[in-house]
């Protein structure tokens, strides 16, 4: 009889099964070691959005913060395109070795419904760090526009259906989404126009080819006090430090009607845990700047602080949140 004994086959799986532990083990110490080391060369953060918005500013604030933290260059691409599934699409496919990280927003957790033609899922290919900040936004109207209030655009819109537009940074954008609610809660029938960028959007608006936008406080509110557009109501819990002189749409007569933008950082899944959580504690760190917390509070925003478990059930219940959203609208005719 040839071949091996059970005594030689024990030995072997024996073998084998010890080589495994050896090697997780290997592993779980080699964790910390990496963050330890980590990083040792740039690391890139990609903004699926264009240039000069509310993502893109963030992003080079705090990775000007975090490269004085890290002692390495943070690079700062924007990959705009197809509503931010461009860049999105471009971080999941990346190395999961902590050099490369999406800066994303609410415009990712609505796309997980609006746009189910990706490569990518979410919470599948990319793992949460930490978010960064969030804004109410600004319903803002072009000067020409004869609605000097929510209520009285509200009733032009429904005297005139689908003959009102309104700009967007592109679907599935948290412009674009709470354009959507806007309509669905207020019973009216706006043209949606979608734009490559926030920028392209607000010039749509400020030259008056479009009539309306829902655009993030941060950006808007220049244009607002310099009498480019007219604001109608600002779409947050109470009033915005910086247009403290234009109402909730709850106190403008929507009740109900509750809109923000947030930022947050991913990497690809796989990404080693403790780099994952040096990078939530560079994050969180940054944010809590004073110098930073003021230039965002000047421009209508606060930083937000989470760990990665918690920013993760953050994101799980926003993707339920617009999934709502998109099939009301969705089901409409």
């Amino acid at each position: 009889m040839t071949g091996p004994t059970i005594a030689s086959r024990f030995a072997s799986g024996f073998a084998l099964a010890l080589a495994a532990v050896v090697l997780t083990i290997e592993a779980f110490l080699a964790g910390p070691c990496l963050a330890q080391d980590y990083p040792t060369r740039p690391i890139r953060i990609v903004v699926p959005f264009g240039a000069g918005g509310p993502a893109d500013v963030a992003a080079r604030v705090l990775g000007n913060s975090m490269q004085e933290s890290f002692k390495q260059p943070f690079v700062i691409e924007n990959r705009p395109g197809a509503g931010a599934v461009i860049g999105t699409q471009e971080v999941a496919k990346s190395s999961p070795d902590g050099y490369t990280l999406l800066m994303m927003s609410n415009t990712q957790t609505a796309n997980e419904s609006l746009v189910p033609q990706r490569k990518y899922e979410l919470m599948r290919d990319l793992v949460p760090i930490a978010p960064i900040n969030y804004s109410d936004l600004v319903i803002v109207v072009h000067p020409s526009v004869p609605a000097k209030t929510l209520k009285e655009f509200i009733t032009l819109a429904k005297s005139q259906p689908g003959k009102l537009n309104y700009a967007s940074s592109g679907q599935g954008t948290p412009y674009h989404m709470a354009g959507e609610l806007f309509k669905t809660m207020a019973g009216i029938d706006l043209v949606h126009v979608p734009y490559r960028n926030s920028g392209e959007a607000r010039n749509g608006v400020i030259g008056g080819q479009v009539q309306m936008m829902i655009d993030a406080v941060t950006t808007m509110a220049p244009n607002v006090n310099q009498g480019q557009v007219r604001a109608l109501a600002t779409t947050g819990e109470s009033r915005s430090s910086v247009l403290p002189d234009v109402p909730t749409a709850k106190q403008a007569g929507l009740s109900g009607y509750e809109a923000t933008i947030w930022l947050g950082l991913m990497a690809p899944t796989g990404t080693p845990k403790p780099i994952v959580e040096k990078l939530n504690a560079a994050v969180n760190a940054a944010i809590k700047r004073p110098e930073i917390v003021k230039l965002w509070a000047d421009q209508g925003a606060a930083p937000m602080s989470m760990t990665p478990d918690e920013f993760d059930k953050y994101l799980r219940n926003d993707i339920v949140k617009w999934a709502e959203v998109v099939k009301q609208f969705a089901d409409k005719p």
